[in-house]
């Protein structure tokens, strides 16, 4: 076994290699809980998931630390819109999130830091980069001292005078140069605050990751996770602080960045309002459907979400569930290759094994489900074909896809419009109007429905599943 990682710091593959042997510790940022989650945060839990229970199946024990910013502009800003405490908005939205994120079949972390309940170690490390020389304090707020890390952008390979030129930069004549960032912010009027030795007031953004890393996983970690839209400048500015404080490089061997989810060619952002929530995904029956599509696209490719997209995954979901159906029967079905399953499985592994490959680890899924269905029924087929069901489910548990989760049967719940849709087009042939009756052929045919006409009439099937869900018979 060789496992191989795309670094976002070297841009290139790497050998995997963990700092302590068979432990992986592995932090990924998340959300900031003052809204409800959408699908990209959806997408991102998914593909941290996967890395998670793929080197969980490989031997490995996985450390995984998620976070919540539980303290931000927008959490303030959201509870006095709301006259409720920020507590209270935070509680809610972290509920929320657990019950939706458990929906989406996404393993927990092994612990949830936030940012307010480890103000005392955001303080200390504070402290620590003021005595360095790497931070310093004006009326109450504390600054980083970008120029004085060497390293600064490393990780998105850009220059201090490409920043200074082309970032958005908050105007703040307090600062010693525009690009340094704030580690403390001092209070404001109807604002949280914490005691300091600054003032009163509260952490920055950045800061918070740098010191949950240090307290929960032992300051640096193998990989460190989240959206690519986290790369600049949280990231970057997560490894100057880190670094300068703990005197220790790398802060993590391995960036891991996933592609962002995008609708109609935008990024999915709250701000601009273009986003469909998870509770969306969970009302519509699509949480197993919308994993399947994210892994048929590689975890560093964004991702544009259409319907199409979605049914897509859907079609795919039925054909497993088809597969792992024991009643499954197939007319004229070929025998089973016993050695087959394994074959999938080991290419599957393969596949995972070079940079969490899940597009090619999904085809290995739907070779296997192919061979299941065509297999079915078949007499001689016997032992291998409980095998390959057993099998097929390993590698479902492998990439987290419950087959059993609650779904919509589209073709099912549909069945009666079909046998109406059916029975119309037989009454145009009849009166043979074959460009109508070829016209609601082809549209079935779209929507993964296939007629097939006989001497006694037309019936129809589902083709993604393999099987008829109603076999009906039109008869002339």
């Amino acid at each position: 076994m060789s496992i191989t990682i795309y670094n976002t710091q070297s841009r290139s593959l790497e050998p995997f290699e963990t700092i302590e042997p068979g432990v992986v510790r592995m932090y990924v940022c998340g959300v900031t809980p003052y809204s409800q989650s959408h699908i990209g945060h959806a997408m991102s839990a998914i593909v941290f998931d996967v890395i998670k229970r793929h080197l969980t199946y490989r031997g490995y024990t996985v450390r995984h630390v998620t976070n919540f910013t539980d303290i931000d502009d927008k959490i303030i800003a959201r509870a006095n819109q709301e006259n409720i405490d920020p507590n209270v908005l935070v509680e809610s939205m972290i509920e929320q999130w657990h019950d939706e994120i458990d929906a989406m079949n996404v393993l927990r972390a092994d612990a949830y830091p936030r940012a307010t309940k480890e103000v005392d170690q955001i303080i200390t490390m504070i402290e620590t980069l003021i005595a360095l020389g790497h931070a310093y304090s004006v009326d109450g707020d504390v600054y980083y001292r970008v120029r004085s890390f060497e390293g600064y952008g490393k990780l998105s390979h850009r220059s201090l005078d490409d920043l200074l030129s082309g970032a958005r930069i908050d105007v703040d004549e307090r600062k010693e140069d525009p690009l340094d960032f704030a580690l403390w912010k001092a209070v404001k009027p109807g604002e949280p605050w914490w005691d300091s030795p600054w003032g009163r007031g509260r952490p920055g953004w950045h800061i918070e990751c740098s010191a949950m890393c240090s307290l929960h996983l032992g300051g640096i970690v193998d990989i460190h996770g989240g959206g690519a839209d986290l790369i600049f400048p949280h990231h970057e500015n997560e490894i100057a602080q880190s670094e300068a404080a703990l005197n220790q490089q790398p802060f993590a061997r391995y960036w891991v960045h996933n592609g962002l989810l995008q609708l109609g060619g935008e990024k999915m952002s709250k701000s601009i309002g273009n986003l469909i929530s998870i509770s969306e995904l969970i009302a519509r029956k699509r949480t197993v459907a919308f994993r399947i599509a994210v892994l048929q696209s590689h975890y560093r490719v964004a991702l544009t979400f259409t319907d199409e997209v979605l049914e897509s995954g859907q079609r795919g979901l039925e054909r497993i569930q088809a597969a792992l159906d024991p009643e499954r029967t197939s007319a004229n079905s070929p025998a089973l290759e016993p050695s087959l399953a394994e074959a999938h499985l080991t290419a599957m592994l393969t596949a995972m094994d070079q940079d969490f490959d899940t597009p090619r680890a999904m085809a290995e899924v739907f070779g296997l489900v192919r061979a299941i269905n065509r297999s079915a029924g078949n007499a001689a087929s016997g032992d291998a074909l409980l095998a390959a069901r057993a099998t097929l489910s390993t590698m479902l548990e492998i990439l987290g896809i419950d087959a059993s989760l609650p779904t919509a049967n589209d073709a099912l719940s549909a069945a009666p419009f079909i046998d109406l849709l059916v029975s119309v087009r037989e009454s145009l042939r009849s009166a043979k109007l074959w460009q109508l009756s070829d016209q609601i052929r082809d549209g079935l045919g779209e929507l993964g429905i296939t007629l097939a006409d006989g001497p006694n009439g037309a019936t129809w099937r589902s083709e993604e599943t393999g099987q008829s869900p109603r076999e009906t018979k039109i008869n002339n």
